[in-house]
């Protein structure tokens, strides 16, 4: 037991609120100089862990000790600092609607730009010199400074994390928790987030502590481990320990899963319109670009997709990816603009948005973010029959049971009455995968499905892809910056280069 005072000690520690508590009290010592990461799979309890730790859940008695005697900041909630990477988009937030990204042109004037935010968080500590030098370097070392312009909005994941990483370091705090910090970036910049996480521990002495579900997000500078399983947290270990019996994946669940996805009804096409011959073309893309100002994002872009085929759709971040997709569901009204035919029909020739969507399962980070109305969470997976966010037309008693069917599929049926703000973020986003299946849908659409997963369920994932593409008359387009997750369906792949 090492003899100087830990950074954070929790003695016994048990939550006063009862609905937030772990099953057993909480033992935990971090010590000055290490680095961390908390780890578990999903629902196993990290959140509540990472809720104490930074003072959310207050426990009973003095059970929590801070050690905080080389910052000069009186409050804990200055020296813990929380970054949640849900693709949060600043003080606008709140208001974010699923289209918003796309629909620029409905941005206030005072939609805050990076530059502007970051100014503003310089003003609240006082803008000292060393507080502006501290910008300038921090800028400089995530290379966002030709950013500074940009509307906070119009920012790409891997950008949108940069900001903010450089907003919550400008506070000055002694610890920072970041939870899931390599979701949704690509390869480069996964090495290049760590790299700088890396250095900002030896030069500016802070201590990070990482929440993952994989041990695959582990990064060499952390020094140890506390795993949390089912409301327990075990006790800590160095990360050569913890990888020696975590760097395995759980057993595929096809078996299971093609039994289940049996008992689901083919859709009869033939009485429902909208849709091509058998073995026509799905989806056909001319000559399609793309620009907001002076930013283009595709250019000139031609892309052909044929019923049964299944797409890997890849790209560094800021490629135009998510972009590309919006075009197709019709949530970017640049896409009314384009040459655009999908299911043998050419955009703006008298369908809906609903008759576009009808055949359309489409999940991504855009519409986790938006999804933050909490009804139970059978009625989120109910809401794909009608393509809406939230839940405002009676299913039928038939819907229903399909909801439950799926649910059952991606292994969540247990939650459908719970509701779905009170879900883990991993159980929110197999709850929104079901909303996405639900309608038995013609094209699916998977926008960095396995996001925030740990490794049981993203190996369950892959396994409902591919089982659902062995149906009849389906087509996949599925985007994700971990190559090794597409599932063995994949039969074409359209990479996107940026700039």
């Amino acid at each position: 037991m090492s003899t100087t005072s830990p950074i954070i000690e929790i003695r016994e520690g048990i939550t006063a609120n009862p609905d937030y508590r772990m099953e057993a009290p909480v033992n935990l010592r971090i010590e000055q100089g290490e680095q961390i990461a908390i780890a578990g799979n999903n629902a196993a309890g990290k959140s509540r862990l990472v809720d104490i730790l930074t003072g959310r859940h207050a426990l009973i008695g003095n059970a929590i000790h801070y050690n905080f005697s080389l910052s000069t900041l009186p409050l804990v909630s200055d020296n813990i600092k929380y970054i949640a990477f849900r693709d949060s988009y600043g003080e606008h937030d709140n208001s974010y609607f699923l289209q918003q990204r796309w629909n620029q042109m409905e941005i206030d004037d005072d939609m805050p730009t990076v530059g502007s935010l970051l100014d503003k968080t310089l003003s609240l500590r006082g803008a000292s010199p060393e507080c502006i030098a501290l910008r300038d370097r921090l800028c400089c070392l995530f290379g966002i400074d030709a950013l500074l312009d940009r509307s906070i909005i119009s920012l790409s994941s891997g950008e949108l994390r940069k900001f903010q990483l450089i907003r919550t370091l400008l506070n000055m705090p002694r610890v920072v928790i970041i939870d899931n910090p390599y979701i949704g970036l690509d390869a480069s910049t996964r090495k290049e987030l760590t790299c700088v996480l890396r250095q900002l521990t030896q030069t500016l002495s802070l201590l990070f502590i990482l929440v993952v579900s994989s041990s695959c997000d582990i990064p060499d500078f952390i020094t140890h481990v506390i795993p949390v399983e089912d409301l327990h947290v075990l006790p800590k270990q160095t990360r050569a320990q913890y990888l020696q019996t975590h760097s395995t994946e759980s057993l595929p669940h096809s078996i299971a899963v093609e039994k289940l996805m049996q008992q689901i009804p083919f859709k009869d096409l033939s009485s429902i319109p909208f849709y091509p011959r058998e073995g026509g073309t799905i989806l056909k893309l001319q000559d399609i670009t793309v620009r907001y100002g002076s930013h283009t994002l595709l250019h000139h872009l031609n892309w052909t997709v044929d019923e049964g085929e299944r797409w890997a759709l890849y790209g560094k971040n800021g490629s135009g990816k998510s972009t590309l997709l919006s075009l197709i569901c019709a949530d970017n009204p640049q896409g009314y603009a384009c040459d655009i035919e999908l299911f043998g029909h050419k955009r703006g020739s008298g369908e809906s948005i609903w008759d576009i969507k009808r055949h359309i399962g489409y999940v991504s980070p855009e519409m986790h973010r938006a999804y933050r109305t909490d009804i139970p969470a059978v009625s989120i997976v109910a809401s794909g029959f009608y393509d809406t966010v939230g839940l405002y037309t009676r299913p039928r008693p038939e819907e229903m049971d399909i909801c439950l069917k799926w649910m059952e599929i991606f292994g969540i049926r247990h939650l459908a009455e719970r509701t779905f703000l009170r879900l883990s973020s991993g159980e929110q986003r197999l709850c929104l995968l079901a909303r996405a299946f639900v309608k038995d849908p013609e094209l699916l659409i998977l926008d960095e499905p396995l996001h925030g997963l740990d490794a049981s369920r993203r190996a369950l994932v892959r396994d409902v892809i591919e089982a659902f593409c062995l149906r009849p008359h389906k087509t996949l387009i599925m985007v994700s910056h971990y190559l090794e997750e597409l599932p063995p369906c994949i039969n074409h792949r359209l990479f996107l280069k940026k700039d």
